[in-house]
């Protein structure tokens, strides 16, 4: 049978319509062009793209099934590994992973994995009550999970499915972290989150929202409650600023507080919500990551007439997934390449009225292997913006780390974690995600609260 060099294009909303709406941009695939995408797996016996995978699904063995039009033994396949796929197949980095390792793209385009694994868990949801299957006898052992996000869901889901008690404290009204407050609507639907959240709910999982750990309880007192062991998915939501002047004026956000603002408390609903968030005719979004796409495209939305997103590299060293940035581009962000800020300005009320910025040139790598961006002299520069918005990344939240003095932190504030299990320096205590690694993917999140499941039975099994 002969190949087809390119991936089954997937549909989206036209770019003059998306941006006038928070609806989903990717429509995915009907059952038609999933089967024509699936036989263009090669079923490699040595299957580099599960190896390539941080979770190890079994890749060739689902895709396989949807070529059957097999659809539930597909999504039976994913979720031996996977709990989460309708959430991966939109978000997870795959052309970086999976996909990069895909055999077939060392002549063509690779398979779209993400796109099949899509497929797969809408197929499942549409047609509702996904399955639980067999759950075993309960071993009797408790489990606090804090923070539900993607390490802390994969990481309870596991356990559950072992046959512990798990139980997840989530600060936040609802639950998700990152997915929900994070990620826009327009790129992963809260009813997909929800839904996902549910199947978890339904291995036995309880979710308890509005718990602060370390402020409700502290981890001594969650042990003295009979949880025998605690898994830490608290994420790193502690915004970063430059630290230029200016970022005290109105109209200055945290992609933090903008995104939570919008994604969790509906902002782009209001006043059906009653959750106010200012949008001026121009706006600036310094950063170059997924959080900066989603924080421009999101302005756009939500009615400013020109967004900047200003990145102190070229594009090639933009840190977002290059389909998220044509997405931006497609939308009308316009890219301030190779530019850096150095002065807000604003006026006598205190609100933003510009952005002074310095153009900059590439010169040596740096540790994490890109050009260093140099400032080129006497070429500064000034932007008329409304609003600011900060997309440089997130730190560690201090909270619970400061009340629980026996948790190592490296100088970063991150916790010190073992790199297979996740076993942290306080006895009975694992952690996984961002709060150890920074800031990465969902997927890299979740295959670290899987390896910590794996190590918290048999802790708790075995001692």
């Amino acid at each position: 049978m002969k190949i087809s060099p390119k991936k089954v294009e997937m549909a989206r909303q036209e770019p003059k319509v998306r941006v006038k709406n928070f609806n989903e941009v990717a429509l995915g695939y009907s059952e038609e062009e999933a089967i024509e995408e699936a036989k263009r797996c090669l079923q490699c016996k040595k299957a580099p793209c599960t190896k390539a995978c941080p979770v190890e699904v079994d890749i060739p063995g689902f895709i396989a099934r949807i070529m059957e039009n097999d659809y539930r033994g597909a999504i039976r396949k994913i979720k031996e590994k996977n709990l989460l796929p309708a959430m991966c197949g939109r978000v997870c980095p795959q052309e970086e992973l999976c996909e990069k390792a895909c055999t077939l793209s060392k002549k063509y385009e690779p398979v779209a994995i993400g796109r099949l694994e899509r497929f797969a868990a809408d197929w499942e949801l549409e047609k509702g009550n996904p399955e639980v299957g067999q759950l075993p006898w309960p071993t009797g052992k408790r489990v606090a999970v804090v923070g539900s996000g993607p390490a802390g869901l994969s990481c309870a889901g596991d356990l559950a499915k072992l046959g512990h008690n798990v139980t997840i404290f989530e600060a936040l009204h609802k639950p998700g972290g990152v997915l929900v407050y994070g990620i826009p609507e327009f790129r992963l639907p809260k009813d997909i989150v929800r839904s996902e959240v549910e199947y978890i709910h339904s291995l036995g999982v309880e979710v308890k929202t509005g718990y602060v750990i370390g402020k409700i309880y502290t981890l001594a007192e969650l042990f003295s409650q009979g949880y025998q062991a605690i898994f830490l998915g608290i994420g790193a939501g502690l915004p970063k600023f430059m630290d230029i002047p200016g970022e005290n004026l109105n109209g200055v956000y945290s992609a933090n507080e903008f995104l939570t603002r919008t994604n969790l408390m509906k902002a782009y609903l209001f006043p059906e919500y009653d959750t106010p968030v200012k949008i001026g005719r121009r706006v600036a979004v310094i950063g170059g990551g997924n959080v900066a796409m989603d924080a421009s495209r999101t302005a756009l939305r939500l009615g400013a007439q020109q967004v900047f997103n200003i990145y102190r590299r070229s594009r090639k060293e933009m840190p977002a997934r290059r389909e998220e940035i044509q997405n931006a581009q497609e939308e009308g962000v316009e890219f301030r390449f190779l530019t850096d800020p150095t002065r807000i300005l604003g006026n006598r009320e205190g609100w933003v009225t510009g952005i002074e910025c310095v153009k900059m040139e590439l010169g040596e790598p740096d540790e994490s292997g890109r050009r260093r961006p140099v400032p080129i002299r006497d070429s500064e520069f000034t932007i008329e913006v409304d609003i600011v918005v900060m997309a440089i990344g997130a730190g560690a939240n201090p909270l619970l780390p400061s009340v629980t003095p026996d948790l190592k932190l490296n100088k970063w504030g991150y916790i010190v974690a073992d790199e297979v299990t996740g076993k942290s320096s306080k006895e009975g205590v694992w952690a996984g995600g961002d709060i150890v690694s920074g800031a990465a993917t969902v997927i890299s999140a979740m295959g670290s609260g899987r390896r910590s499941a794996k190590a918290i039975n048999q802790y708790l099994m075995e001692g």
